[in-house]
């Protein structure tokens, strides 16, 4: 059990400190609007922590099914979720969190799987 609350709590660490690193090396605000560059960039950069971080999740717990991938992907669209009902300003993050990033984060661990099934 301790390695699934871990894997869920890396996983999400991955996915939150390579997002604040983007906007805070960026300079653009996460609220604010932005170029359509930067909203596909950000796109494609969030889905790759997302992958990596499902990645992570599912081989530091180590199940032998999806669920920490599930569990990591609702924290992901909810606190997305509710950053777009609480927040003022453009909610193009919350969004690319709900749509694209939690769902692809358990692409991760169906990849973190595939690779330890090829191992044993």
């Amino acid at each position: 059990m301790i390695r699934k609350i871990l894997g869920v709590i890396i996983g999400y660490a991955i996915f939150v400190v390579s997002s604040l690193l983007l906007f805070k090396i960026s300079g653009q605000k996460p609220h604010s609007d932005a170029k359509n560059l930067f909203i596909i960039f950000t796109a494609i950069y969030g889905a790759l922590f997302s992958v990596i971080a499902g990645y992570f999740t599912q081989f530091t717990s180590q199940t032998k099914n999806l669920n920490v991938n599930h569990i990591l992907a609702i924290i992901i669209a909810g606190f997305a979720a509710f950053s777009l009902l609480e927040s003022d300003g453009n909610h193009w993050t919350q969004i690319l969190g709900i749509v694209i990033f939690a769902p692809i984060s358990i692409l991760g661990g169906m990849l973190s799987k595939s690779r330890m099934h090829k191992k044993h």
